[in-house]
Parts: structure tokens; sequence; C-alpha cells
């Protein structure tokens, strides 16, 4: 299943009392915004991406497991997918983000299947 998305990958250098609030984040193609929040819950960890002007102020949720490279010291976040993969994904909804499963399950089924 998709669980496994929502964990950071061990290798990845993120530590669980990591604030990453205003890291930019790259995907494979380029950088797409900035963390506006993120969640270091067990089992339900994400970054909220803040994309500005590229998406026209979109915010876009991604799984921690999309996570490749937490760098501290330039404050940036490398992500495993490309510009366009995360400008299709579901829209981030800040109503359902934390309470609603499918809306998870639909982030998880999004992400896990190689988008």
């Amino acid at each position: 299943m998709s669980e496994h998305l929502w964990a950071y990958v061990p290798t990845s250098g993120h530590n669980r009392d990591d604030d990453l609030t205003g890291y930019s984040v790259e995907a494979t193609d380029g950088r797409i915004g900035k963390v506006d929040k993120h969640s270091n819950e067990v089992g339900s960890q994400y970054i909220v991406v803040d994309t500005g002007v590229w998406i026209f102020g979109k915010e876009v949720m991604l799984p921690a497991g999309t996570i490749t490279m937490v760098d501290h010291q330039e404050e940036r976040i490398l992500v495993s997918r490309t510009k366009d993969e995360i400008k299709a994904a579901p829209e981030f909804d800040k109503e359902k983000h934390l309470g609603d499963p499918a809306y998870r399950d639909q982030l998880g089924g999004y992400y896990g299947s190689g988008h």
C-alpha cells in the first residue's frame, strides 16, 4: 500500500524535531516553492509547499516518502517528483488534510502510483 509514503526515508537526513518551515523545495527538474507547514506525526508525515507564482499560489501536500534529501545547511528539500507531477497532484485541501482518511488515501494513491 502507500503507507510508507507517509514517513521520511531513513537516509533523507530528516530528524523528528526538525522545523522545515521556510525551507525551499526542489523537484527533480527545479525549484517549486517553500515549505509552509509540515507534520512530524508518525505515520502521517508530510510537507505543505506554497508554490507562490509557479502554480499561481496553489499549495500542494507532499507525503514525506517523496522527500529524498533534507539539506539543513542550505535549508532546502529535494523531492523525487517532477514539477509536472506535482502540478497535476490533487489540490491541497486545508479542511481535509488532517481528519479525512479518504483525502490522504487519494494523495497516497497519486504519489504511490509512480506519478
